[in-house]
């Protein structure tokens, strides 16, 4: 038996040289999607109130926001659009001449290298706020979303996003059976190369508040919590991520990422698709007002955080930090 002490590897633990040669887990640049909310209008920056940073911008815009992140070597954005009109149906989401459509030829117009990400849901369409069409029931005083006839629409969406130009489309909304109506209208529409990126676990969280603001997507009525996932569910995110793997997902998303990363870790371990983590609106703006009155490091807490959802096992992150974690990691 040895006779010397147990030393925990302190000689890998010195000079940071040492500590990034045997580092397990990188953030870079490569892992970031960056959001961005694209309306109607002209000459409009507007910054949402909640979240210190992130805008509203109108198409005209754009140039110079997303010559700021090509700059910084950010590859692509989820692409968010804020209407200028609202319908039961939310028919300005699948209008070939609606806000993301623009947005999209704009921004291959400009980068034609950067990927754009659809987001694909009704939410911010709709007169309503909710993910698809909504039934009224006199008799019951409810309104119950038809999932079939959101289907109708979500596909439809897809479709006009990805002839205007959208690299990935990303579904949100929860819909049964989503990812197989979207799959099926893109390749029967000649897009069978265009990837679906599943928001497949997408919980009814507390943390998209700032979001709402920012989509302008609140329900008017009710909530989301009867297709959106229950919090204290684990077993039931795997279900979700296999039926879209079936039903031929290219992506699996976890959304929100800081409260989930055991089901990020869940999922990694289980299957081989590329895992995204949504850094969603919340978390985003719990550490900018903390940051702001002086309370925490933010450069350290975002890096920190965002390392952590790597070690958890998301490939890429979804985060409006993005920007400054370009800048930071440089």
């Amino acid at each position: 038996m040895s006779t010397y002490p147990i030393v925990r590897n302190r000689r890998l633990r010195g000079s940071q040289a040492m500590r990034n040669l045997v580092r397990e887990t990188a953030l870079t640049v490569n892992d970031l999607i960056y959001p961005l909310f694209v309306t109607h209008g002209e000459k409009i920056r507007e910054e949402i109130s909640s979240m210190p940073g992130v805008y509203h911008l109108s198409i005209d815009e754009l140039e110079a926001e997303l010559r700021e992140v090509a700059e910084l070597g950010i590859q692509a954005v989820l692409l968010f659009g804020v209407p200028d009109r609202k319908d039961e149906a939310g028919s300005s989401a699948y209008d070939a001449n609606g806000i993301v459509q623009q947005a999209t030829r704009r921004i291959k117009e400009l980068h034609p290298d950067l990927l754009v990400v659809a987001d694909t849901c009704l939410c911010q369409f709709t007169s309503h706020g909710h993910c698809g069409v909504v039934h009224y029931n006199e008799q019951t005083k409810r309104g119950d979303v038809d999932n079939d006839a959101s289907l109708e629409l979500l596909a439809q969406t897809a479709v006009s996003q990805a002839q205007a130009g959208a690299d990935i489309i990303a579904p949100s909304n929860m819909m049964d059976g989503f990812v197989a109506a979207i799959r099926s209208a893109l390749d029967a529409a000649g897009f069978s190369h265009v990837p679906v990126m599943s928001y497949a676990v997408k919980y009814a969280s507390a943390f998209y508040g700032p979001f709402r603001e920012a989509a302008h997507s609140t329900p008017q009525f009710g909530d989301r919590r009867t297709y959106q996932m229950d919090a204290a569910n684990a077993r039931e995110a795997l279900r979700e991520a296999e039926a879209d793997i079936a039903e031929g997902a290219d992506f699996l998303m976890i959304k929100p990422a800081l409260a989930y990363m055991d089901i990020i870790r869940m999922l990694r371990d289980r299957y081989q698709l590329p895992i995204v983590a949504y850094n969603v609106s919340a978390e985003y703006s719990m550490i900018k007002a903390a940051a702001m009155q002086g309370w925490l490091d933010e450069k350290a807490i975002v890096l920190e955080s965002l390392t952590g959802l790597k070690r958890a096992g998301a490939d890429i992150i979804i985060t409006y930090f993005a920007k400054d974690i370009a800048r930071w990691l440089r």
